[in-house]
């Protein structure tokens, strides 16, 4: 069906008031009413003036956030695939500098309620917050860019995306990836919150555009990647990257100021404080995959490429880059892990059809097999005290989360639960470890691209289970470890489909 956009921009303009009385207007132009979420202390407004095509709007309310939103709407009901797209300008020296605009889809009017938003601050700060379930906290991701003049929020599917742009310039996707289902009919439309109790913010809207039945996604053939951090206590996620190319598995250095990650085949390193990127140079080795990662000592980085042979074999180099040593002889070898004492690297083999778990000491030498159940053994690494290595398997019929001794003995079951479960990375602090987790539509030995996956947390000693995230992404998400040296933080990568 072809889209009909409605055309509208929206130019935000701000002042500070302890009071105001709406302009007189019989229409609110494309959206069907408006009301103030929450307990706010100053009533707010909003009305539109069809002769120039502007929406004006004025809020009070604490904040948008936490469990409860206190905030002025104005609003229509909808449903299906949609975006909400607007030009914004701030204005007021003297206001709050955490003042937002909003592009909301919302679940119900409640205070509560499930939302996603695109929201511009005063301070330049721009987010996409959403809240998963009633009374639940809001999480937010971050987008690197600051203080755009344009934002859009587009709902396809569960999906959503964030976009932003400045002046004439053409919008592009900021942010990650985001998953969550809201329920037909939604709300969708403008918010305004003071985040002062004590003013109204006024702001006005204009050629704001609002678009009905956007195609779904039903076939990717190609997608954006998003470099995120996300922090394990609020859950909150910054996107500290965005490209339209592909890449993969970032590794985070010992010395937590810099994230490695592969792409096309080449390695990478980018500067976390300023995103500066550059080309780790790696010899002849140019068909690098994403099973990469460095040394306890952080002077050592071993690869996995398929240059040679065309099958993946180990290699090492030092972490400025140089001439890669091989370190396994035979193929396909994938590696995944390293020792804490960094002198045994633990990876997935396959030999005479059947993949398991092999060890090797880094310098090179004879390889030692660890398992071998019927099925697949993959993704091995080390537990921080060097007591164990966490590997996933597929020998229960789905793929679980398992770990054992480091000579192979006291094999036992981590997780047990109907998903896929990949990719176990302890943290450094050996409290918890992070994983990626499939459906079960996706066969119990395949890590695909492409396909709704969760990031999740277990604590080691008390077993309970956190869904960091829900995402677009699978394979290159997070191969590889990829922890801050504090613990604190995990960095990954989500996917954004384009057509």
């Amino acid at each position: 069906m072809k889209i009909q956009p409605v055309h509208m921009v929206l130019i935000a303009v701000m002042t500070t008031v302890v009071s105001g009385q709406p302009p007189k207007s019989s229409s609110l132009g494309i959206f069907d009413n408006h009301n103030d979420i929450g307990q706010v202390q100053h009533k707010g407004w909003a009305s539109y003036d069809a002769q120039d095509n502007t929406y004006t709007v004025s809020g009070s309310g604490t904040d948008i956030g936490s469990r409860t939103d206190e905030f002025h709407f104005i609003w229509k009901k909808t449903s299906g695939n949609i975006s909400l797209s607007a030009l914004i300008e701030m204005m007021g020296e003297d206001t709050d500098p955490h003042r937002k605009a909003s592009l909301m889809i919302r679940q119900n009017l409640e205070p509560d309620a499930p939302y996603v938003n695109v929201t511009l601050q005063g301070n330049g700060l721009t987010a996409m917050q959403f809240r998963e379930t009633k009374g639940g906290l809001s999480r937010e991701i971050r987008c690197k860019d600051r203080a755009p003049d344009k934002i859009q929020i587009r709902k396809v599917g569960d999906y959503y995306t964030m976009y932003t742009g400045y002046s004439q310039n053409k919008m592009e996707i900021a942010g990650g990836s985001l998953r969550l289902p809201l329920k037909s009919p939604f709300y969708i439309g403008l918010g305004v919150c003071s985040h002062n109790r004590e003013v109204l913010e006024t702001m006005k809207f204009k050629n704001v555009v609002f678009e009905r039945n956007l195609a779904p996604i039903n076939t990717v053939t190609k997608v954006e990647s998003s470099l995120e951090i996300l922090d394990i206590v609020s859950l909150d996620r910054s996107e500290v990257y965005h490209t339209q190319s592909h890449i993969e598995a970032p590794n985070w250095t010992p010395d937590g100021k810099y994230l490695i990650y592969n792409s096309e085949g080449l390695l990478y390193k980018m500067n976390i404080a300023n995103g500066v990127q550059e080309q780790i140079p790696t010899g002849f080795a140019h068909r690098i995959n994403n099973d990469h990662g460095l040394s306890p000592d952080g002077t050592q980085i071993v690869i996995s490429d398929e240059t040679e042979t065309g099958n993946s074999m180990i290699y090492s180099l030092p972490i400025e880059g140089g001439d890669p040593k091989k370190i396994t002889s035979k193929a396909p070898s994938y590696w995944h892990g390293w020792s804490p004492d960094g002198k045994t690297l633990a990876y997935c083999a396959e030999r005479r059809g059947n993949y398991d778990i092999y060890t090797i000491p880094f310098e090179g030498g004879k390889e030692i097999r660890l398992t071998s159940a019927k099925g697949l053994d993959d993704g091995p690494d080390y537990s921080p005290d060097g007591q164990y290595i966490y590997f996933n398997s597929t020998r229960t019929g789905t793929m679980q989360i398992w770990r054992m001794k480091p000579d192979g003995t006291d094999q036992e079951q981590v997780t047990t639960d109907a998903y896929n479960d990949w990719f176990a990375h302890p943290s450094p602090d050996g409290k918890w470890i992070a994983y990626v987790t499939f459906g079960t539509d996706v066969p119990a030995g395949a890590h695909p691209p492409n396909k709704d996956v969760m990031l999740r947390l277990m604590d080691l000693k008390t077993k309970e289970v956190t869904v960091l995230a829900k995402l677009f992404g699978g394979q290159g998400t997070i191969n590889v470890p990829s922890w801050s040296p504090d613990s604190k933080k995990l960095a990954f990568v989500s996917y954004h489909p384009v057509k």
